[in-house]
């Protein structure tokens, strides 16, 4: 049985913007970035626990919207010199619809 399941369509997520999803697990923020890339990740910031999801997309990070932490999209690494990590989890497009696995990463 997949693993995967499907969270709406690319158009569904504004670009450099994100969207949630609410699983058992606790909220994903599933991001776009201005050239189409869509990343997954824990909706909550390594350091205080802020809405990810409510933050600044800018090429490929986000920033927080509580304390303005820069977190790379692709791995859920704090930008130096904060330190921490929020949960990636894979995602992937198929004919425009967005496909999430909840095995983080």
């Amino acid at each position: 049985m997949s693993d995967w399941i499907e969270v709406g369509s690319v158009e569904d997520i504004p670009k450099l913007g994100a969207r949630v999803v609410k699983t058992a697990e606790g909220d994903i923020g599933i991001f776009r970035t201005s050239d189409d890339k869509i990343f997954a990740l824990r909706d909550s910031c390594p350091h205080e626990g802020g809405p990810l999801s409510q933050g600044i997309v800018h090429g490929d990070k986000v920033t927080c919207p509580l304390h303005s932490w820069n977190i790379e999209l692709a791995t859920g690494e704090a930008v130096a010199p904060d330190e921490g990590c929020a949960a990636t989890y894979p995602v992937k497009v198929e004919s425009g619809k967005v496909f999430l696995s909840l095995s983080s990463n």
